[in-house]
Order: structure tokens, then sequence, then C-alpha cells
């Protein structure tokens, strides 16, 4: 920061280095409200029911609406950043996102609530790739600083869970339930103030400004039947005739899709994209990622609340470990991966994570959390700091500037439909035995516990799946800053 004087007393000027690391810092307070808001969600559920008289089916969808536009319309979110204005777009998805959250609070009618996240989630959509490729473009140079500020964003991924479940357990025994979605208000109106004077706009040099409209429709018509009949098979069995027809439907419309793109001049997402096989790679792991992760924050959640009988406000402090640990090991895992470069630190992360839900397996009825929990919520943070970051480098490697936003928008719409597919798997593998070992005459609690044991064992495949993709597809060198050069270009 350079000091310049003029007659009427000194005055702080900053320097565009200082620019950068102020705009960081607001695309990550943004980046942070919107995973916050995935996860603050949960604990809030039975005051939620209770408030508005909800079902128990019709419950499920104060969550499900939201990852159902949320994870289809990424894709179109990010490819409309690179064309009409990173800035220009993330204003508009804060709009759509703050005003949402404020009829959420409001909501007076179960309808009238998942109507409202369903719009919420559209924001997200909007914002969320936006915020990514900001940063991407502001620190565009591959090497250590930038590593640190996407190190830096990134912790905001891994922290966003943890703060979430934290800060809905004490909202919700506090001042209400409606206060999980107020929250966001002051975040949205700060952001939407801040922006003008501190993030700069940038665009695609594409030499046009032409949505592929058939694409944009093809591909988020699927991604949203995906994600539905994803978030359905609560209700519909994954074997049923309705998941079978929704999921046909949306490889139909998918298919439909990468024809269009594969012929369309002005494509979405140019097939070309996927010759970068560290960033192919890194959708792949982020996907797996995504359904290990997502499903572990939920269980256990479930099991301190149902098993151990916590309150939803010691349930909420029980992560607070999570977060802080997250926020040092990304600082590590930056540091770590300008060094040795993405694979390593990729592979040793998803490893750690599928060992904290090894862990996990083995909890007890009786459990203790100094002695049952912390050990794997360490193991987890360790393993979520390194992933989170080595991740999202390895997703933005080699990516021109003119495809930034595409490239957010993929990682994010990896993770979260990885996040609604996890949570569908685990969630009927642990109910279908739970409710059979109550069918044979266990306790409530022993039944409960053994479903959730079932349920992290197929969370640690996935994380252990991940942690073997990383190491067959991610480029040796990817990301350290002795190799700046980007591994392939994007067509």
């Amino acid at each position: 920061m350079k000091t310049i004087t003029h007659r009427s007393g000194p005055k702080r000027i900053p320097r565009e280095a200082d620019r950068r690391w102020l705009a960081l810092t607001l695309v990550c307070l943004v980046q942070f409200m919107v995973i916050l808001d995935i996860a603050i969600v949960t604990l809030a559920l039975p005051s939620i029911k209770t408030s508005l008289r909800f079902s128990e089916t019709g419950l499920q969808w104060v969550i499900s609406a939201y990852t159902l536009t949320f994870g289809g319309l990424l894709l179109l979110g990010g490819r409309a950043g690179d064309l009409l204005g990173r800035r220009r777009v993330l204003m508009a998805g804060l709009v759509v996102f703050t005003g949402a959250s404020l009829a959420c609070g409001l909501a007076s009618s179960a309808g009238m609530l998942i109507a409202a996240r369903a719009v919420e989630g559209v924001g997200a959509a909007i914002v969320s790739p936006a915020t990514l490729a900001i940063v991407s473009t502001t620190f565009p140079d591959a090497g250590a600083e930038r590593n640190k500020a996407m190190g830096i964003f990134f912790a905001m991924g891994g922290l966003g869970p943890a703060v979430g479940v934290l800060a809905g357990g004490l909202l919700t025994s506090g001042p209400g339930w409606e206060w999980i979605f107020f929250i966001n208000l002051p975040v949205g109106m700060l952001a939407l103030l801040l922006a003008p004077r501190l993030l700069s706009e940038s665009r695609a040099e594409l030499g046009h400004r032409r949505f592929d409209a058939t694409g944009a429709l093809l591909g988020t018509a699927g991604l949203s039947l995906l994600v539905y009949a994803v978030v359905s098979t609560n209700t519909h069995h994954w074997g049923s005739a309705t998941t079978i027809a929704l999921l046909a439907g949306a490889g139909a419309l998918l298919a439909g899709f990468l024809v269009v793109e594969a012929r369309s001049r002005f494509a979405l997402m140019p097939l070309g994209f996927f010759r970068n096989l560290t960033v192919s790679g890194a959708n792949a792991v982020g996907l797996l990622l995504g359904t290990s992760i997502f499903a572990m924050f939920f269980f256990l959640s479930l099991y301190m609340q149902q098993v151990l009988h916590y309150s939803a406000t010691t349930a909420g402090l029980a992560f607070l470990v999570v977060a802080l640990l997250v926020v040092v090991f990304s600082g590590v895992g930056q540091a770590v991966v300008t060094r040795l470069g993405v694979k390593p630190v990729l592979a040793v992360g998803m490893a750690l994570i599928g060992v904290s839900q090894l862990w996990f397996v083995r909890l007890p009825v009786d459990g203790s959390y100094l002695t049952d929990v912390l050990p794997g919520f360490v193991v987890v943070a360790v393993g979520l700091g390194l992933t989170f970051v080595s991740v999202g480098i390895a997703a933005l490697t080699g990516v021109r500037e003119r495809d930034a936003g595409l490239a957010s928008g993929l990682i994010n719409a990896s993770q979260q439909i990885g996040g609604a597919i996890g949570i569908a798997i685990t969630s009927t593998v642990a109910t279908a035995h739970t409710a059979h070992l109550l069918r044979a005459g266990h306790t409530t609690g022993g039944a409960l516990t053994s479903g959730f044991h079932v349920a992290f064992l197929v969370s640690a495949a996935f994380a252990a799946a991940g942690a073997v993709l990383a190491l067959a597809m991610v480029g040796r060198g990817a990301a350290r800053a002795i190799d700046a050069a980007p591994i392939a270009e994007t067509a």
C-alpha cells in the first residue's frame, strides 16, 4: 500500500496487488455464503417440519429443491459469466440469491419455502462459478501466488459445510430456524455494495456473444432431471419403473446435449475441453469427493442427534474442530501443491477421507465424542484441506481465460451432483439395513448405528475410487510453481 500526500493530508491508495487480495476476500465471502447455505439447513429440518407442518416425504424437498436448481444450472451459469461478464453475472446472481433467502425466512407454508429454496438454488448456480472464475482471472499466472489464492478460496469449500452445521444448530436453538436464511441478507448486500469497487470486469474473447440455446436447454434439462431422479429415490426406490424412466430420460437429454455440442459453432461446452486429462480427472474426482463428503456430514449429524442424543446446538458445536482444521490444512495443501504438484496431494487427500470413513464404521451406540468421533474428524479435516485445494487447482490447470467460467461451473456441478448421488445411495442402503435389523428385533439405537456403518463403508469406497482416479488421470506436474505452462489447452 503506497501513501500519497495531498494538501488535505496523506491518503492511502491501494496498489493493484493489494486490490487483488481484497477482491479475493470478497469472492471468498460470497462463496462461503453459498456453500454454507447447503449445510446450514440440516439441523433446522425438525423445527421447520413442526413450524410449517411438512409431511415426511415433503421435508426432503427443503434440501432437494435447492440441490435440483443449483446442480442443474451450474454449467449455464458458468458460461453466462464468460459471455456476459463475470462481475455482472455475479451481481445478478447475488440479487436473486439474497432475495430468495429473504423469501425463505418469511415463508409461511411448506410450498412457499420449497419454491423460495428452488429460486435460491438458481442464484447459487449463477454466483458460484462466477466467484471461482474471478479468482482464476484475477490470479492468471500459474505458480505459488495463484496456488495460495486458490488455497484460500477452496478452504471456504471445506469450511462451509462444517460451519453450516454449527451455525444451523446455534440459530435454530436461538432466534429460530428463519435466521438460517436471514443471515444471508447482510452478506449479500455487503457483497453487492463492494463488488463494483473491488472486482474488475472480465469476459471471454470468443469473437461472439451468442448462446447455444439448444445446447443450454438440453444440458440444463438433462442435469436437472438427473438430480431429480437421484433425490427422488427416497420416494421411488432405485429399481422402480419411475426411477429407471427418469434416469433414462436424463441420459437421453445429456446424450443429445453432447451431439449438439459436437456440431455447434457456439457450443456451451466445447468437447475439446475434455482433451485436458487433468481437468477431466479433477471433475471425476470432484464427483466422488461430493458423494463421500455430503453423505458423511449428513450421517454424522444423524448419529450425534439420534443415537448420542445431542441437541442441535451441541451437534453443531461438535463440527467446529473440522472447520478450524480445514482452514489450517488448506494452507498446507496449497504450499505442498506448489512444491510437489497436484497428483500426490489430491491422491493423499482422498485416501485420508476414505480412512476417516472407515474409522466412522466402528462408531458404537454408546459412543464418546473424544474417543470415537473426534479422531475421525481430525483425519477427515486434513483430507478435506488437501483435497479441496488440489482438486480446484487441477480443475483449472491449462484452462484458457475464456473458459474460466465454464471450468468453474463444471467442477461445482461435479461436486453438487456427486453430493446428491452420494446422499441418495447411502440413504437407501442405510435405511434398508436399519429396517432389516428392526424387523429382526434389534434396538432402535443399534439398528440406526449399524445402518450408518453401511453408509460410511459405501462412502469410504467412493473416496478410495477418487484416490485411484487422481493417480490415474491427473498430470504429474500439474500446477507446480516450476512448471507454470498449461499442460493442455482447451479447444
